[in-house]
């Protein structure tokens, strides 16, 4: 059971909300439209990731407020239209993950995690049974997930009805020769071309982490935080001798960064 200090902490977030959307409320908070507060959401979401990244609950803590904050929101700006209000959207999430765990809440058996994922898409087929068909397997992909993302869930849902690789060999042959028409492309120097042979080769490098079961974004992210370990190490040894990047050779920063990979530098990072 919630303890009374979560109630009274629920409670406390709705008046203030409340009270900032109120007319003696803020100005700019009652001014603010779902496009505004889903900029925010995107923003919050990618800084909860950040913190998780970062490993400091602290952090974290903080992050979880202001996406707990925009999610309040939203909620309140239904609610001066009449169409739900918080409570709404917690029995809402409740009541799904009461019914997509059968075997936790009720009397179906799932051992293993194999069975757990298998009976939440049998009750996810059975809830669109009562919707109106899908135009396409590839439908329920939001528009707005980053790019990797949303390829990633795109050749995930490909790959359900069939339409595969039989092997990760396949993708790698696949990837080669995006690369191939890719320095077509580019020998031919066809901006337009190299940007569309760019993007198919992106995508073929995320079936790649598909079939890798390597997540691309994560994966991205850790390469991106290496290379800023790394760069960052090579800035610092240069400052110490009143250098920078700029008055600096490529020699001697490429030294800098071979150096900086047996400091340990950009290494076990997410």
């Amino acid at each position: 059971m919630p303890s009374h200090r979560t109630l009274a902490e629920f409670e406390r977030i709705v008046n203030i909300i409340e009270k900032l959307r109120s007319p003696s409320g803020c100005p700019w908070d009652r001014r603010q439209t779902r496009p505004d507060v889903a900029r925010y959401v995107m923003d919050e979401a990618c800084e909860v990731i950040d913190a998780i990244d970062e490993g400091s609950p602290e952090h974290l803590k903080e992050e979880l407020g202001d996406l707990l904050f925009q999610i309040f929101f939203l909620a309140r700006m239904a609610e001066e239209e009449g169409s739900y209000h918080i409570g709404d959207v917690m029995a809402a999430a409740s009541e799904k993950m009461i019914r997509r765990h059968p075997h936790v809440f009720g009397d179906a058996r799932a051992d293993t995690v194999e069975k757990v994922r298998e009976n939440w898409e049998e009750i996810k087929r059975r809830e669109r049974q009562d919707q109106p068909r899908p135009r396409s397997a590839l439908e329920g992909v939001p528009r707005s997930l980053p790019a990797l993302n949303r390829a990633l869930k795109i050749t995930e849902k490909a790959a359900k009805v069939g339409f595969d690789w039989d092997s990760i060999d396949g993708v790698i042959d696949k990837v080669e020769e995006e690369l191939q028409e890719l320095k077509t492309s580019l020998a031919e120097n066809d901006t337009g071309k190299t940007a569309e042979e760019l993007g198919d080769l992106l995508f073929s490098v995320v079936n790649l982490c598909r079939h890798a079961y390597v997540d691309p974004d994560r994966t991205l992210r850790g390469a991106t935080r290496k290379f800023t370990d790394r760069f960052t190490f090579v800035e610092e040894r240069l400052s110490a001798e009143g250098k920078t990047p700029e008055s600096s050779a490529m020699a001697e920063m490429d030294r800098l960064w071979e150096l900086s990979k047996t400091t340990g530098k950009g290494k076990n990072n997410p």
